[in-house]
């Protein structure tokens, strides 16, 4: 829990006292964060979280094992019944008003206060169909159930701040460009699936999109102008979120989406080259800054309402910039200082700024030694995988190609008017500035989390790899002085 002092100091966590939260996307990487981070800092009285129904497992079973994460284990060692506060509300986001039962909506409509509506796909090649369900139709849903509610006082929308990457310069406001939501929806209904899914059709009806995430995620933020009314409606956009800089835990991460991929690939050694232009800027925000973010705009949209949907864009750039070369050197850097465990190859190579060089590299680093070993595999009677890693892993490095040879800036100035406006105590426990955090310090926690709570290997191992690593950087060493030989000798009798 919050100390004392600053808990009485604090407007934001005196305006959750005794209030009731419906969260969705409770169970994805930035809704556990909120999640512990509501828990942990105010005294909320209750968390509704919508929680997709597993077959034969019951909510309070789904309820422990997302309190199970590592993320919640210093707030239950504080606070061992924090449990109580948590509710799980059965349902899908897929489904017409989430498929909440009749009691359970009841509930939602007697007693909740604020809304957190994170639930979305954040897949980049997502099919056009499945897209406008989750991150489009979901958002008519959501609202459909808040103009329900007696006592709603905020509902945050999280958003992302790429959905308008046609422009190179992106305002903190809904655009009105980016077609009709209802349209869409209308016509996914109608058409046949599988046409509108094709890669042809697809591209045509995304126009300037460089994807469906990008398209739905706009059709998202055009509907609450659409059917939000009077709804007391915020937006926060998030870049691309990584894991935490300072809590609950540094470095806290629990997939491999984005840049993660990447820093377990290069550091198992599988990656070796990756499309990207090193003098564009990469925008990336650690996730409690968002979350304490989407927690503050939702005290100030309930203590001081707006006539229109305030937006709030949450990057770096303005303050805390980072190009994609300097991404490159800090994360390399800090892959070696901490290696994983078992490594296919000492970590190498890096970023490449041209695209057919990039591909001969991927063909000649990446998938002529996965063939070579998978070929062995089979040969001893293993199963052979790392081609089927490494297609997966230029899958996603062909979706995030866009990303990371453009960048975008951002205005932020409700995010800076608002922290402004915050007293030292909130400032303090709901820090939405990162202008003082170090990129080098990061990145090494980035990798340590990616180490310690994705692969799940033990910090405590951390010289052993480092042995294995050297020992890998050695062989490779003496296979290059080996093959050069063996190539000159050649030249010399072929000349």
């Amino acid at each position: 829990m919050v100390e004392q002092v600053e808990y009485q100091e604090s407007q934001i966590a005196q305006f959750y006292d005794e209030k009731s939260v419906f969260i969705t996307g409770a169970t994805g990487f930035m809704g556990k964060v909120l999640v512990e981070k509501l828990l942990r800092s105010t005294n909320v009285k209750k968390l509704y979280l919508l929680i997709r129904p597993k077959r034969g497992v019951q909510t309070k079973v789904r309820i422990q094992e997302l309190m199970s994460s590592n993320i919640f284990d210093k707030l239950k060692e504080s606070s061992p019944d924090v449990v109580s506060r948590v509710e799980a509300i059965e349902g899908d986001i897929t489904a017409p008003n989430f498929g909440i039962n009749a009691d359970d909506e009841r509930k939602l409509i007697d007693e909740v206060n604020v809304v957190f509506h994170s639930a979305a796909t954040v897949r980049f090649d997502e099919a056009l169909t499945k897209a406008v369900n989750l991150n489009v139709v979901a958002v008519f849903t959501i609202m459909e159930i808040c103009k329900k509610m007696k006592n709603l006082q905020a509902l945050v929308q999280v958003s992302t701040a790429y959905c308008n990457p046609q422009l190179k310069h992106i305002n903190e406001e809904i655009y009105s460009v980016n077609g009709d939501p209802q349209g869409i929806i209308d016509m996914c209904k109608r058409m046949d699936e599988s046409l509108l899914n094709s890669p042809k059709i697809t591209k045509q009806i995304i126009g300037n999109k460089p994807n469906t995430y990008t398209f739905t995620k706009a059709l998202g933020e055009s509907a609450l102008v659409l059917a939000g009314g009077s709804l007391p409606i915020v937006v926060v956009r998030p870049s691309i979120v990584v894991p935490t800089w300072r809590e609950p835990l540094p470095g806290w991460l629990d997939n491999l989406n984005g840049i993660t991929g990447n820093i377990a690939a290069f550091g198992k050694g599988v990656m070796r080259t990756c499309w990207v232009k090193r003098d564009k800027f990469v925008d990336l925000i650690p996730c409690d800054i968002p979350i304490n973010l989407a927690i503050a705009v939702a005290w100030k949209t309930a203590t001081q309402p707006s006539n229109s949907i305030p937006v709030y864009n949450c990057t770096s750039g303005s303050t805390n910039p980072l190009s994609w070369g300097q991404l490159e050197k800090t994360m390399m850097s800090a892959i070696r200082k901490y290696p994983f465990e078992g490594v296919f190859r000492y970590p190498s190579g890096g970023f490449n700024e041209y695209e057919t060089l990039n591909k001969i590299a991927q063909f000649t680093r990446e998938s002529v030694p996965a063939y070579l070993l998978d070929t062995a595999a089979w040969m001893v009677g293993k199963q052979p995988k790392m081609m089927r890693i490494v297609q997966k892993m230029h899958k996603a490095e062909l979706a995030s190609a866009f990303f990371a040879t453009n960048d975008w800036k951002w205005s932020t100035e409700n995010k800076e008017k608002l922290n402004m406006e915050l007293t030292s105590a909130d400032k303090k426990v709901f820090n939405i500035d990162m202008k003082s955090l170090n990129w080098s310090d990061f990145f090494e926690d980035y990798v340590k989390g990616t180490r310690q709570y994705v692969l799940k290997e033990d910090l405590a191992t951390v010289n052993v790899a480092r042995k294995h690593s050297n020992n890998m950087f050695w062989i490779q060493t003496f296979l290059k002085a080996f093959m050069f030989i063996v190539l000159a000798k050649l030249l010399v009798y072929l000349f």
